[in-house]
């Protein structure tokens, strides 16, 4: 068992000699090799991005250009399932507004 199976016993809570296969849908695998793929030098944090998401949706709701001081949170926003729901939620509550 090499190191990675390892630790992902122990994360999981299973003893190191525990054999369990984890089972991977082919959508959830797309996903993770595509994040892979598109991992860029620079990228923002969850963090990050949530400091500057009411700029960039006050930005994205009166249509205007996305500067690029903001591209780094339209790129993560692609990446992040959970970003995105949460600027989709932003922008839904502007909206109502």
């Amino acid at each position: 068992m090499n190191w990675w199976q390892q630790l992902w016993n122990r994360i999981r809570g299973r003893r190191p000699d525990a054999h369990q296969t984890l089972v991977l849908s082919a959508e959830t695998l797309r996903g993770i090799i595509r994040g892979i793929l598109t991992t860029q030098e620079r990228e923002l944090t969850c963090d990050k991005c949530f400091e500057q998401l009411d700029t960039f949706a006050e930005l994205v709701l009166v249509g205007q250009p996305i500067p690029e001081a903001l591209k780094l949170v339209e790129e993560h926003l692609e990446r992040c399932h959970d970003c995105r729901e949460e600027f989709e939620a932003l922008m839904a509550a502007l909206r109502a507004a």
